[in-house]
């Protein structure tokens, strides 16, 4: 269904979604209301942040903080090993990360990198030699590359850009040294809480996760929580297989799924139910009649997508001007995006290349006077499964934040 379908002459998303009935918490608005730490009235389901909390809180301070990380050994594989002490010490060998906020170099601490490295570190020494290489490597790149992405300070930084995006919300980043500003309502801790190997038989689980806290400056009560997990799974080998490339791939994936995900919880997305599925076009032909499967020859396609709201939703969007944001992927990173779309369709202008396979989204963005709320990433596991491109199958097939994307084979040329 066209955008043009949607009926305008009907009141704006009666205050976001029917009054807010779908997506928000009642429990975090009575918490806003009355001063009372969230943390004891929180659901045990993830929720949005409500909207009547997202109109009251627009000056926010994000900071970066070591979370409470622990280690986790599990699996089928769990015992101490002549590795263990060696492990430790590489892994807490990790220092400081310099950053530049607000145009003044500092040195973030981050204990909890440290803390990441003895996590990994301190589980090698495996009888099985695939599953201690795997660890050291996972250890080793933890201890040297301090400007890799699994660090709260770098988390933070995304999330701060994914609200910088947010017309309504002024957020700034700062070191945990530096003196909160006036006028600031509010302040949003960012920590990684843990990494976790979990090596059951010959596949690995790598899981990192995540905590988003939002916590009222004059009262210090917690008004919003969110715990976010990354998590993917392959054989040994495949973790191992060219210098462990899908560890690396992993850790990137990680960081841009929970940045995004903490970032549109909190103030950008709405839980907005509808139908969004691929369709074939000119350039895009189905694959055995699976519209999620294309294959195209053109390297400029034109990609192509069904939208349909229920009444009620399509009653609560009235008077919405509905964009459209387009990504896609590679199988290792993001190559091609487009923002504010019109219409359900749009022709790729950088050219892909012949011989290789994408996997690409859209997403609604709703608009009026100037505000902006995003619907969800078009996949084909349904978002209320509790499944939004955070838990992967097979990492070496797809990684877990683009699996469920439609994927897009580009034939070879002749």
């Amino acid at each position: 269904m066209a955008p043009e379908l949607i009926d305008k002459s009907r009141g704006w998303f009666r205050d976001w979604l029917l009054a807010a009935a779908v997506l928000t918490s009642p429990t975090l608005a009575l918490a806003a209301e009355e001063g009372v730490s969230a943390e004891a009235v929180v659901p045990q389901a993830p929720t949005h942040m409500s909207e009547k909390l997202r109109a009251t809180i627009s000056k926010i301070v994000i900071l970066p903080i070591s979370g409470d990380a622990t280690e986790s050994i599990t699996g089928t594989y769990g015992k101490e090993t002549p590795g263990l002490a060696g492990g430790v010490a590489k892994g807490s060998g990790v220092g400081s990360i310099p950053v530049e906020v607000g145009h003044v170099p500092v040195n973030i601490p981050i204990p909890l990198l440290r803390e990441l490295g003895m996590i990994v570190g301190g589980i090698t020494g495996s009888a099985q030699r695939q599953v201690q290489e795997l660890r050291d490597r996972l250890t080793e790149d933890l201890s040297d590359a301090v400007e890799q992405p699994l660090t709260n300070a770098a988390l933070a930084t995304d999330v701060f850009w994914g609200l910088k995006n947010v017309d309504s919300v002024d957020p700034k980043l700062f070191a945990v040294t530096t003196p909160i500003p006036e006028g600031t309502e509010a302040i949003l801790y960012i920590s990684i809480d843990e990494l976790t190997l979990n090596v059951q038989k010959k596949e690995a689980i790598i899981t990192t996760s995540a905590t988003a806290r939002l916590e009222r400056l004059s009262d210090r009560s917690t008004l919003y929580r969110r715990e976010v997990k990354y998590e993917d799974r392959d054989t040994l080998s495949h973790w191992l297989e060219d210098d462990s490339a899908l560890w690396h791939q992993y850790r990137v994936f990680a960081r841009h799924y929970i940045g995004r995900e903490i970032s549109a919880e909190l103030y950008e997305r709405i839980a907005q139910p509808a139908v969004l599925a691929p369709v074939a076009t000119d350039t895009v032909k189905s694959v055995k009649k699976n519209a999620w499967q294309g294959r195209t020859e053109s390297l400029t396609p034109t990609l192509a997508w069904q939208f349909e709201l229920p009444d009620a939703a399509s009653s609560a969007a009235a008077g919405a001007d509905i964009l459209w944001d387009i990504e896609i992927y590679d199988s290792s990173r993001p190559v091609y995006s487009a923002k504010q779309v019109p219409g359900p369709q749009h022709t790729v202008t950088v050219p892909l290349e012949a011989c290789k396979t994408y996997r690409w989204t859209v997403r609604p963005s709703y608009h009026r006077s100037g505000d902006r709320k995003n619907g969800w990433w078009m996949r084909a596991a349904s978002p209320q499964s509790g499944n939004n491109g955070n838990v992967g199958r097979a990492v070496s097939e797809a990684h877990a934040y683009i699996q469920d994307f439609a994927s897009l084979e580009v034939k070879c040329r002749r």
